[in-house]
This record gives structure tokens, sequence and C-alpha cells, in this order.
């Protein structure tokens, strides 16, 4: 008698393959990151690319090179540009922030914005009795903070290698994706697969665009508004809070408190102005901007899109953030082919297309 039938083994091995892939995944999450990452930048310029391609008689190399000297050229001359007086503001707010944190852990800090506002000296009290009460809370919850983002920053250097294996799947990604169909022995499934490999890589490449023109267009307008409107250290605000726009959901947020809270401790008047502001470009950026934008390439309800963002913070960080709406969307895509193969399971005849996915 045998220990296992066949579809116990089956079963095990195809838990203990999971298990194995999830064990790899964690051993190897810093290079797969970089792959993503360079899958996603290989996206950015798949459509110039392949514009250029047609230009130069199908040498995809020499689009390549072009569309890459362009990318760079202009990248270098942004920087050079508006690099300079960035760099300057963000230096001076830095070497400003230890005297910074030193009169909030003494509670000095209540009684100089007080004293720029206008406030009463109960306010004041108030605000320092509150302060010392949930002093520790605050502290550990922001150490907590910087450590995180820390860590971050120093695990992100890999991140240079992505515009390197980027021009492989430049170059190749066509032939992956052909040996994907063609590992399909069923003409009715390799139809099926290359249907869905089209959608989700239409999908991938739309909202990496979408996202880098919403992220530099806050960019420029919130650095322009801000500075107009004199918040200390906007030319260092700005382009913060704009880079934060790349990331769903969360990056606008904490864009918005920097640009408050650098505001509020370095005294500014016109807080409430400011969040005016904030709150009618989220609205515009929401309602207007980013419907027209991405339109609907992602087909997520936003209470999806909520519980990714969450469930990605919590797995892997600011990563996870960045990469939660992106993976939403290949599984809606791959869930999608599923039931039409299922469904296709029992009509031989009919044989999916494009339309179908």
């Amino acid at each position: 008698m045998k220990p296992f039938d066949q579809k116990t083994f089956q079963m095990l091995l195809t838990a203990l393959v999971f298990c194995l892939g999830l064990l790899f995944v964690y051993a190897a999450w810093r290079a797969i990151i970089a792959f993503l990452f360079a899958i996603f930048f290989a996206y950015l310029l798949e459509a110039p690319v392949s514009r250029l391609q047609i230009w130069f008689r199908g040498s995809r190399s020499v689009a390549i090179t072009v569309v890459y000297l362009v990318f760079f050229s202009f990248l270098v001359t942004v920087l050079a540009l508006a690099g300079p007086p960035v760099v300057q503001e963000a230096q001076t707010l830095i070497q400003k922030a230890p005297d910074l944190a030193k009169n909030i852990d003494s509670g000095q800090l209540a009684a100089q914005v007080g004293l720029q506002h206008g406030w009463s000296k109960a306010t004041i009290d108030r605000i320092n009795d509150l302060w010392w009460r949930h002093r520790q809370e605050l502290i550990t919850a922001t150490q907590s903070l910087v450590l995180r983002a820390a860590r971050t920053m120093q695990n992100m250097w890999w991140l240079f290698l992505a515009p390197i294996l980027a021009v492989f799947f430049l170059k190749d990604g066509q032939h992956f994706g052909e040996i994907m169909i063609n590992s399909v022995k069923n003409l009715r499934n390799r139809q099926l697969m290359a249907a869905t490999l089209d959608e989700m890589n239409s999908m991938l490449g739309h909202f990496i665009r979408a996202q880098l023109l919403m992220s530099g267009l806050a960019m420029v307008v919130v650095t322009g508004v801000i500075w107009a409107m004199r918040v200390p250290y906007a030319l260092a605000l700005g382009p913060a809070a704009g880079a934060l726009e790349f990331i769903p959901v969360v990056g606008p947020f904490v864009g918005a408190v920097l640009i408050l809270g650098v505001g509020f401790i370095s005294g500014y008047g016109h807080l409430l102005w400011v969040l005016l502001f904030l709150v009618i470009w989220r609205g515009i950026q929401d309602y207007l901007t980013s419907p027209r934008i991405l339109g609907k390439t992602l087909e997520l309800h936003p209470l999806a899109i909520l519980f990714g963002v969450l469930a990605g913070g919590e797995v892997a960080g600011v990563l996870g953030v960045f990469f939660s709406i992106p993976v939403l969307a290949s599984a809606r895509i791959f869930w999608r082919a599923w039931r039409l193969y299922r469904n296709l399971s029992l009509m031989p005849q009919e044989m999916p297309t494009k339309d179908m996915v």
C-alpha cells in the first residue's frame, strides 16, 4: 500500500515548491526589486524606443541608444539648472534640523511659534503640557520613522543598476514574451497567454508613464505655488513633495505633512492658505488629472487600492506601497484570464482574442 496517492503527492509537491519560492523571494528580495525597477524603467522607455525603431529601419539597438542619450541628457540639464538652488535650500534645512530638534525636545518650540503666531500664554502652556504628556510616544514614533527611512535609503544603492538592466529588457523583452507564449502547446491557450501578456504590458507601461507625468506635474506646480506664497525652504520642499507623488496614496499625504510641518516649525504665518492650496491640488490630481491620464487602465476599486497600499506598506515598507497597485492590477488581469480559460475549456470551438481578455 502506497503511503500517498498521486493527488496527495501533487498537493504536497505544490506546497513545497510554493514554500521554496517564498524562501527564495525573502533571501533575494534586493535583487528581485532591482529587476522589478529595471522592468518598470524599461516600460517607461518602451514607447519612444518602439517609435524610433521604425525610423531607424528596425534597428532596436540604435533606437535604445538614442533614447538613453536623450533621456539622460534631459535629466542632466534639469539637474544642472534646478539642482543648485534645491540642494542649497536642502542643506540649509538639514543644518538647522539639530537646533529645531533641540527646541522641540525642550518644549521651547511651542513658545517660539506661539509668539510668532500671536498665541496666548494659556494656549502655549496647554500645548507644552500636551507635549510633555506624550513626549516619549512622539519621540519613539519619530525615531522609528527616521530609522526606517534611513534603512530604505541605505538599501536603495542597487537601484542604480536598474537603467543598466533595463537595456536587456528593452532589447530582448519581446523575445522573452515569445518564449513564454511558445512554451504553451495548445493553440487556444497560447492565444490566451499572448492576449494576457499584451494587456499586462499595456497596463504597466501606461501606469508607469502616468505616475511619472503626475509626479513631474506636481513637482512643478507645488514648488511654484509654495515659492510664490513664500513658504520657507520651498525649493527643497516642493520637489520632495512632487517626487513623493510617485508613491500612490501615501506619498502625497507625506508630502503635504512635510510642507505643513516645516512651515509650522519655521514660524510661517499663512499655513491655512497653504493647507487650502494642498487640499485643492489633491482634488485636482484625484478627480481631474489622474482620471484623464490614467483613464480606466487599472480598473481597480478605490477600496482595493487602499487595501493594497496598506498591505504593501506592512509587507515591504515604501517599496511595498509603490509596487502594490501594479501588482493588484496584474493579479486582476491574470484572474480574468484564468476565468476565461475555465470558460473556454467548455467551448473548444471558441478562440480567445485580445478583446476577450
